[in-house]
């Protein structure tokens, strides 16, 4: 019973924070979301392409799924950094830009749709299932979902809230910020 009320409540927060993105990308255009505030600060496109690429790359992890970003979608999109950019530096990420934002804008649905529908279809038992073991290598034992994690590693659990869920609404956060620096509201009270 508790674990159906906890994949319940994930399929319900996961629209929500969804919905949040797909209202941001309809109420802010291109010329915006590429907008170069200044040094040290990343445009909305950093924070829009990070996200959606971290969490299609995670589903790999989660569920061997490869992801859905290849040359087609790099092609596509054209990003100035086809990186997620997770490793690289504010001052190399301050340089990313969305070229198609229509195509972008696909890319982002197919990763949440398909996050939604492997939701939708996952057996509750699941979410205990550990998805990286402990001892953590260096590139997880630094992250925030290594802290969160229990004895035996991060489960399945663990890893839909922290790489995708929490992760997509401190990014959302940033999005929420950086549009009033091109005279755009917040999305959320």
């Amino acid at each position: 019973m508790y674990s159906e009320l906890i994949l319940d409540s994930l399929q319900r927060r996961m629209r929500a924070l969804h919905s949040l993105y797909t209202d941001a990308l309809a109420t802010m255009d291109i010329d915006q979301v590429n907008h170069f505030e200044r040094e040290g600060v990343v445009p909305i496109a950093f924070s829009l392409f990070h996200i959606v690429n971290m969490i299609d790359a995670s589903f790999m992890l989660m569920t061997g799924t490869p992801p859905i970003w290849d040359e087609k979608w790099e092609a596509r999109v054209q990003p100035a950094i086809a990186d997620h950019g997770k490793h690289r530096t504010v001052a190399e990420m301050v340089h990313q830009r969305i070229g198609d934002y229509e195509a972008f804008a696909e890319y982002l649905h197919a990763v949440f749709t398909r996050v939604e529908n492997w939701l939708d279809g996952l057996d509750p038992a699941e979410l205990t299932r550990v998805v990286i073991p402990r001892p953590f290598p260096d590139r997880i034992a630094s992250t925030y979902s290594a802290r969160v994690a229990g004895a035996d590693g991060i489960t399945l659990l663990d890893a839909t809230e922290c790489w995708i869920y929490q992760h997509g609404l401190r990014h959302m956060g940033e999005i929420e910020l950086a549009r009033g620096l091109v005279g755009l509201g917040g999305m959320t009270s």
